[in-house]
């Protein structure tokens, strides 16, 4: 079972900053990529950013590129989100999640190929 608790959520005006935080256990996190979705009241949950397990490979939603940054730590079983300029449209519920498939060499966007999810964390942007 692995287990993934994010945190660094909050309230912040827009143009500000923050860093979300996901600490994983319960398997060899170094094994398998690592992905950031997010989800808006009444929406479906979306794709944010994703890194491979070896951390030589992100991929970026269009929405947040050039904003947000996905950085893992290996050796601390880690892995962030730093976000930057953020806007009142990435107001959401920000998830982290583990990839299904050992050392995937292919990055992955969509939720069915992530099999573990932490419970969440609050990102609110004000105008």
């Amino acid at each position: 079972q692995v287990q993934l608790v994010e945190s660094g959520g909050g309230l912040v005006q827009a143009g500000g900053s923050l860093r979300l935080s996901c600490a994983a256990s319960g398997r060899t996190f170094s094994n398998y990529a690592m992905g950031w979705f997010r989800q808006a009241p009444g929406k479906e949950r979306e794709f944010v950013a994703v890194i491979t397990w070896s951390g030589a490979r992100t991929y970026y939603a269009d929405s947040v590129k050039g904003r947000f940054t996905i950085s893992r730590d290996n050796t601390k079983n880690m892995v962030y989100l730093q976000m930057n300029s953020l806007k009142p449209e990435d107001t959401a519920v920000y998830y982290c999640a583990a990839d299904q498939v050992f050392r995937r060499t292919i990055v992955v966007v969509t939720t069915t190929q992530y099999n573990y999810w932490g419970q969440g964390t609050q990102v609110t942007v004000s105008s």
